[in-house]
């Protein structure tokens, strides 16, 4: 959004972009429990941990905060996987560049054990085990699940050498079904399970991110209620449904967001509500 769209209802920046400052995130109880356990426990005391939920529930928004707290530990080294499809040269590739340890893919052996070589040596000096973010885990092969999982212990599974937080959707936990991963679904310690908002989450959400940004009354009260009634109680629906509101009444300097602009936007897309909010999520 450019700064004269900004100016105009007198914000700091688009409120319901995908790129909003990490305290200007939305959080919940459920949220901060979660992220709570994962620095006093799990970064101590290593092992796997998943965030799950349909698309669209706050799984990224929680990697993020997930981030954003962990950093605020001393020597602690948190590394983000960016490519999880890949292969295991690959995979070996990523870790060795994300943990400052010079891998030849074709000897796997040998970049196994310098990864583990270097979280043991962090692991004695710190006390904390190295961090691994994995978004999108569901696109995860098999194999290079396995392979993680075996990197991440010794002497006989008895010490954990890295903890590992995956976020994925219903796929990745019926690939954790599979007979050649329970071994690594049985050692997800901690879990966090996104379902649909509710109601009054979206509406708590929505006033957060007006206010965060700079105006809390950006949108009428009605339709606030409107948007959260139409959203099918995720929040990509809401935020996307949002953002096209912000532009159109930008575009037509509107001083505020209302229930007719709501009405002028979406009259294109067919009168069931749940159909209008799939179509503006684009979903399919």
């Amino acid at each position: 959004m450019n700064p004269k769209m900004l100016a105009l209802y007198g914000l700091k920046y688009n409120p319901f972009s995908p790129e909003l400052p990490v305290e200007a995130l939305y959080r919940t109880p459920k949220t901060d429990t979660f992220c709570w356990r994962i620095e006093q426990a799990l970064v101590r005391e290593g092992g796997f941990a998943l965030i799950t939920g349909d698309p669209g529930t706050g799984k990224s928004v929680v990697l993020r905060l997930l981030a954003e707290r962990l950093s605020g530990i001393g020597d602690i080294t948190i590394g983000t996987l960016t490519r999880p499809g890949s292969n295991q040269a690959d995979f070996y590739r990523e870790m060795g560049d994300l943990f400052g340890v010079e891998l030849r893919p074709h000897n796997r052996w040998g970049g196994f054990k310098l990864l583990r070589e270097r979280w043991i040596t962090h692991l004695e000096g710190t006390l904390l085990r190295p961090v691994l973010l994995i978004d999108e885990a569901q696109e995860m092969q098999p194999s290079v699940l396995n392979e993680l999982r075996l990197l991440s212990s010794l002497q006989f599974d008895s010490k954990i050498l890295l903890t590992v937080v995956f976020a994925g959707d219903a796929r990745f936990t019926a690939k954790l079904r599979r007979d050649d991963l329970l071994p690594l679904g049985s050692r997800i310690r901690t879990r966090l399970i996104l379902e649909t908002a509710s109601r009054d989450e979206l509406l708590a959400c929505l006033k957060h991110l007006q206010t965060q940004a700079g105006n809390a009354s950006l949108m009428t009260p009605e339709l606030v209620k409107t948007l959260c009634d139409h959203a099918l109680g995720n929040y990509r629906v809401l935020a996307t449904m949002a953002s096209e509101l912000l532009a159109a009444a930008a575009q037509q300097d509107l001083p505020q967001l209302d229930e007719k602009l709501f009405l002028n936007v979406f009259a294109a897309y067919p009168a069931t509500p749940s159909k209008r909010s799939e179509s503006a999520l684009n979903l399919q």
